[in-house]
């Protein structure tokens, strides 16, 4: 699942990588707006859903689920992720991996200061190690 809100460029660009590097795989783009969904249905995905119920409900069905990192954050991209979207990513049982943006008020120590294709890129490695591929 790939999740993201206000625009949804985050993860248009995730969807685009994903479904070049890996076109069997059912990428699931689900947005905090119609924006943000449609948007990331464009990168090459079929499957999208819109709004909280959405996130809560495959959040729970999914293989793992990518994103920037207000998607944990509650109250996060201006409001638009709400405590019950962050409680449902992140307290699910399947890994989170979480793109560094600083627009969310919230720093990661440690973190490399890199561009948006880098960590894309390592989104897409550490999936396929997770699924066995890498």
């Amino acid at each position: 699942m790939v999740m993201d809100g206000q625009g949804g460029g985050v993860g248009r660009s995730l969807v685009e990588y994903l479904h070049e590097r890996y076109p069997e795989a059912e990428l699931v783009a689900v947005g905090t707006n119609a924006t943000a969904t449609s948007n990331m249905m464009k990168g090459g995905t079929v499957l999208g859903a819109t709004g909280e119920n959405a996130v809560v409900y495959n959040s729970s069905r999914v293989d793992a689920i990518v994103g920037p990192m207000g998607i944990v954050m509650a109250n996060a991209m201006m409001g638009e992720v709400t405590p019950r979207m962050a409680e449902a990513v992140a307290s699910g049982d399947v890994p989170v991996l979480l793109i560094p943006m600083s627009r969310c008020n919230a720093q990661v120590m440690g973190v490399a200061n890199k561009k948006l294709g880098e960590y894309v890129r390592e989104v897409g490695e550490r999936l396929a190690g997770l699924a066995g591929m890498g």
